[in-house]
């Protein structure tokens, strides 16, 4: 009789154990799923190659005027869809405390005989001249984020950072330059260089949700608007994507991105003001450890 109660005993010990085996596997599998990856790890970095298009606008005033803004598809032509490399990445302090930035970088160099003169700042482009256009766009990004809703197979994060926007323009060609009192000087050949280094605070929100276990579909949105010493400007920043998870470790993405700023600025560097726009399709590679 105790021989069988103690068979019993086992066999109820084992099956205990080898279902406790399997609930813990089937917990692990579920913690393995490559897609849990980019909501559980502490180091998510994604680049990508941007095909997009891109809107500058602007106007530079001089010493002793109000010019009229210029813009740059408009007058030199629409640059080619060209692409462009971005770099996002994503630290997890702790599960809900992360701090994520971003870096892109681009630069278009345009070229042609100007149909009308030109005012950028005390320099006046002749009409007829060719003219070469160069602008050069730099974006980085530093923020803290705070994921108020955190589960299994989704987060909500808001964030606050500092978002800086380096715009850089340079007009080459046959010109005539004004000086404070208006007395204007034939130069021959001229270049005329401007740039705006101007860090916002931003303020936005992403989430991101593993619809299976190897897809994740997230969206971002940032704005602000400020007035800080000498500048005044404001921007927005609106992101969709989704990326498959082929390995626990990497994984393939596809996103759009929107992004517009304007500046107004009354510096030596820079007084007037740029307005710079892009938008398009971002395919990257994404790596979580």
């Amino acid at each position: 009789m105790r021989a069988g109660v103690e068979s019993k005993f086992g066999q109820a010990l084992l099956g205990s154990m080898l279902a406790a085996g399997f609930v813990s596997t089937a917990h692990a599998q579920a913690e393995a799923a490559p897609a849990q990856a980019l909501l559980d790890d502490s180091f998510v970095i994604s680049l990508g190659g941007f095909i997009m298009n891109r809107d500058v606008k602007a106007n530079l005033n001089g010493s002793s005027s109000t010019n009229p803004q210029i813009d740059f598809n408009h007058t030199f032509g629409k640059p080619s869809d060209a692409t462009r490399v971005r770099l996002d990445g994503l630290w997890r302090i702790t599960p809900t405390q992360h701090v994520r930035f971003m870096y892109f970088d681009d630069n278009v160099t345009r070229s042609r005989a100007i149909e009308e003169d030109i005012h950028f700042g005390d320099t006046t482009f002749t009409a007829g001249a060719n003219v070469e256009a160069k602008s050069k766009l730099r974006i980085a990004e530093v923020a803290y984020e705070y994921a108020f809703l955190k589960q299994s197979t989704y987060e909500v994060a808001g964030s606050i950072g500092v978002h800086y926007t380096g715009v850089q323009l340079k007009l080459s060609g046959q010109g005539t330059i004004t000086d404070s009192s208006g007395n204007t000087s034939s130069t021959g050949f001229t270049s005329k260089q401007t740039s705006t280094p101007v860090p916002l605070p931003v303020i936005g929100i992403r989430g991101a949700w593993a619809v299976s276990d190897r897809i994740v579909l997230d969206a971002s949105a940032q704005y602000f608007k400020a007035k800080i010493n000498d500048y005044d400007g404001h921007l927005s920043d609106l992101r969709v994507g989704a990326t498959w998870m082929f390995t626990k470790n990497f994984g393939v993405g596809l996103g759009y991105d929107s992004f517009r700023t304007t500046i107004d600025a009354t510096k030596d560097s820079f007084n007037g003001t740029v307005k710079v726009g892009y938008s398009g399709a971002q395919l990257y590679v994404t790596g979580a450890f």
